[in-house]
């Protein structure tokens, strides 16, 4: 359904894009940055719908988009457990002397990369929350165990995303972000907080360029291709917090 609405749009955008900006790498990522919202737009339409006509009922609050203070607070602790964790990271690392900590080559534009980043990782964290840990675990969880549901949504999770490398951290986060949920009363609020929070940390360090790798340990310690979840570490750092949420999760949904 998703996709019958969304190919009569996609090719349009992307030909009106190419007569205004021309063809090139710029205006080809500008529409698919487009076609992907406009996307995202119709999978939210559909989900209403869906709701309403197969299940009776507001499919959003089910997902655990709920308007409370619980949830946003859940936000905020969320948050705090992903952008610490993977900064703490970096700290101990630095510790190491694995990476050294340096001013950015361009920190007059930092500021602007704070900004940029910390709305990308909002808009990334809603969208793949609400898709992956919403949709997709509910339907899951309507015809399956909560292990099946948890370890299907996850390895989808990680193949719609990974590449080789970080394929098994991807999984560990998956299941990170699913115990979040359930170990929320089912609220949203958490797992947006901490994939947010993964993201902000993540995109800070790297296009900043706040750090800078002594090479005295493999990539395959560190990071491959300067990717912490490509990595021993980021994988361990990963497995702390998998462990601590795990632990916050009803034994019965685990």
């Amino acid at each position: 359904m998703l996709l019958a609405v969304w190919l009569p749009l996609k090719f349009p955008i992307e030909w009106v894009i190419s007569v205004l900006y021309g063809v090139s790498d710029a205006s080809r990522n500008l529409a698919s940055i487009v076609t992907l919202v406009v996307l995202y737009l119709e999978f939210i339409l559909l989900v209403s719908v869906w709701g309403r006509s197969v299940y009776c009922e507001n499919l959003f609050k089910t997902y655990g988009l709920k308007q409370s203070s619980h949830n946003s607070l859940d936000v905020l602790q969320g948050f705090a457990i992903g952008f610490g964790s993977l900064m703490l990271m970096f700290v101990l690392q630095g510790l190491l002397g694995w990476v050294q900590w340096q001013i950015p080559q361009s920190s007059s534009s930092f500021p602007r990369i704070l900004l940029e980043s910390g709305m990308m990782s909002i808009a990334i964290g809603f969208a793949e929350e609400l898709l992956f840990r919403g949709w997709l675990l509910n339907e899951l969880d309507r015809d399956y165990s909560p292990r099946i549901s948890l370890w299907v949504s996850s390895l989808i999770y990680a193949i719609a995303h990974g590449t080789r490398p970080q394929f098994f951290a991807l999984v560990i986060l998956g299941m990170i972000l699913v115990w979040a949920k359930r170990g929320t009363e089912g609220r949203l609020g958490k797992s947006i907080g901490l994939h947010a929070g993964l993201v902000w940390s993540y995109y800070l360090v790297n296009v900043g360029q706040l750090v800078k790798y002594t090479n005295q340990v493999p990539d395959w310690v560190t990071g491959i291709d300067r990717n912490p979840l490509a990595g021993v570490i980021g994988i361990l750092a990963l497995s702390a917090i998998a462990l601590s949420i795990k632990k916050a999760s009803p034994r019965a949904l685990r």
